[in-house]
């Protein structure tokens, strides 16, 4: 079942790029979280919205909030990703996809991991869900829903 607005994020989780578990109740309860699913490392729209976190990560840091990016790409792929385009949040692989399920976050075009980000306040509470296959909009969307008040 899908998560919605107004619902408490999962506990959840999952092998971070330093190779150690990351465990959600270390940030949620403690500050907002911006978490994203992409479909996929090094392709050109998951590329431009990683950046695009990137370049706006210390406005999210300003508002309290820690980003999260999600795909099914191996530890590897993950920190190969990273160092290449210097990418400053938490990178997660959900290789067997719990998490994908867990949020419920459905493929796009059939076969195509789909692209969903999930805002929460600090106390984990969702503030808003956007799903779009246009990799941009989605940090100014988490941003302008941090910034209110």
């Amino acid at each position: 079942m899908a998560l919605k607005i107004g619902d408490t994020l999962p506990d959840f989780s999952a092998i971070d790029t330093n190779g150690t578990v990351f465990h959600s109740k270390d940030y949620i309860g403690k500050q907002s979280v911006v978490i994203y699913f992409y479909p996929k490392d090094n392709t050109p729209g998951c590329t431009t919205q990683a950046c695009g976190f990137r370049d706006n990560y210390q406005d999210f840091k300003d508002l309290g909030a820690e980003v999260i990016g999600i795909s099914a790409d191996s530890v590897t792929s993950h920190i190969k990703f990273k160092s290449k385009f210097n990418l400053p949040f938490i990178l997660l692989s959900d290789s067997d996809k719990k998490l994908r399920k867990l949020f419920g976050v459905e493929n796009s075009l059939i076969f195509l991991p789909g692209r969903e980000t999930f805002v929460a306040d600090k106390n984990g509470v969702i503030l808003m869900i956007f799903n779009s296959m246009s990799s941009k909009i989605h940090i100014e969307k988490a941003l302008e829903i941090l910034k209110k008040p």
